[in-house]
C-alpha cells in the first residue's frame, strides 16, 4: 500500500452536525471566527457504525468501541487466544506473546486496525496507532446556531401532571458546508495490517457516512457527503507534503452568493498544476 491523502466535503442543512455536550449540545463553532467545528471523533463515529452495520459486528469487522462495551472483556478473549493469563495493568514479558495479543485486537477489530487504540489498561493490550487520521471538520464559512423552542404533551415529573404542556429547545445550523483532511499512513498500515480491501471498506463508508445516521437533530436528507477527493501516491513516502495537496483543493462561494444555503452556492476546483505526476487524484464522489 502507498500513502494516500484525501479531503472530504459534507454539509449539514436545518441540522446540528455535532453537538458540544459541554455547551448544553449546541452545534460546536470556532469562537474567534465563527466557523462550525465537527471533531474527528464525530466523523470516525460514522465511520464505526456504517462498518457495523454492513459487516453486522462479525471478524474481522467487529467494533471495539461501541455502546455499552466492556473493553476488558474484549482483551480477555485476546490472551485467551493465545493461551495465557493476564497480568493486572502488563502486557506479557514475553515479546512475542505480548504481540500476539496486540495483533489479535488488530485482526478482529476493524476500528483498531484502521484508527487505532489505547488498550494498556486492566487488562493491557498495549496501543496501536491507527494509519489513518482524520482532521476536524472545519466550516468553509461562518455559520449560524439557531436556538429554537418546541414543545411536547407530555411531562417528566408527576408534579408537573397539571400543565398543559413542558418546553424544550433544539439547535441547528441553517447551513454549513464542512471539510475535512485525512492521511493513510502505509507504514503503520503493515503495523496493524490495515490491507485495501480495509481501505475500499473506509471509502465505502466516509461515502455512505450519513446515509443511516439520521436522528431528530439530523433529519432525513438533512446531512450528505459531498466531495471525497482522494490523493493516490506513487510511493510509500508520499511525493509531495499533504498541506501542497491539501492546498490544490479550493472550494469558494459562487459569485454573487451572500449567504449559501446548499452545496450549489459553492464551486470545487483542483489546481492540477500543483501536483507531482506520480500523485493520481481520485474523486471518489
Amino acid at each position: 500500500m502507498n500513502r494516500y491523502d484525501f479531503v472530504f466535503l459534507f454539509d449539514a442543512t436545518d441540522a446540528n452536525p455535532n453537538g458540544d455536550p459541554d455547551a448544553g449540545n449546541l452545534p460546536r463553532i470556532d469562537p474567534e471566527t465563527g466557523h462550525g467545528l465537527v471533531t474527528d471523533v464525530c466523523v470516525k463515529r460514522k465511520v464505526r457504525n456504517y462498518v457495523s452495520l454492513v459487516k453486522k459486528n462479525q471478524s474481522p469487522h467487529r467494533i471495539y468501541f461501541t455502546d455499552g462495551a466492556v473493553l476488558n472483556e474484549f482483551h480477555e478473549e485476546a490472551y485467551g487466544h493465545v493461551g495465557i493469563k493476564s497480568e493486572k495493568n502488563k502486557l506479557p514479558k514475553d515479546v512475542e506473546k505480548a504481540r500476539a495479543v496486540t495483533g489479535f485486537m488488530c485482526h478482529n477489530f476493524f476500528d483498531i486496525r484502521t484508527f487505532g487504540a489505547v488498550m494498556s489498561m486492566e487488562v493491557n493490550c498495549g496501543q496501536v496507532r491507527g494509519p489513518v487520521q482524520l482532521s476536524f471538520g472545519r466550516s468553509v464559512d461562518p455559520v449560524v446556531t439557531l436556538e429554537h423552542a418546541i414543545t411536547r404533551s407530555s411531562v417528566t415529573n408527576q408534579r408537573d401532571v397539571d400543565k398543559e404542556r413542558t418546553m424544550g429547545r433544539k439547535f441547528t445550523v441553517p447551513y454549513g458546508l464542512y471539510r475535512v483532511h485525512g492521511v493513510v499512513n502505509p507504514f503503520l498500515a503493515e503495523q496493524t495490517d490495515f490491507g485495501e480491501d480495509d481501505l475500499e471498506l473506509f471509502w465505502t463508508a466516509v461515502e455512505s457516512a450519513f446515509q443511516f445516521d439520521q436522528s431528530a437533530a439530523r433529519p432525513a436528507g438533512s446531512m450528505a457527503s459531498r466531495e471525497l477527493i482522494v490523493f493516490e501516491h506513487g510511493s510509500q513516502l508520499g511525493n509531495a507534503p499533504s498541506h501542497t495537496l491539501f492546498d490544490s483543493v479550493s472550494v469558494r462561494r459562487k459569485d454573487g452568493v451572500a449567504v449559501p444555503r446548499a452545496f450549489g452556492d459553492y464551486e470545487v476546483s483542483i489546481d492540477e498544476s500543483r501536483i507531482p505526476e506520480a500523485v493520481r487524484v481520485v474523486r471518489r464522489i
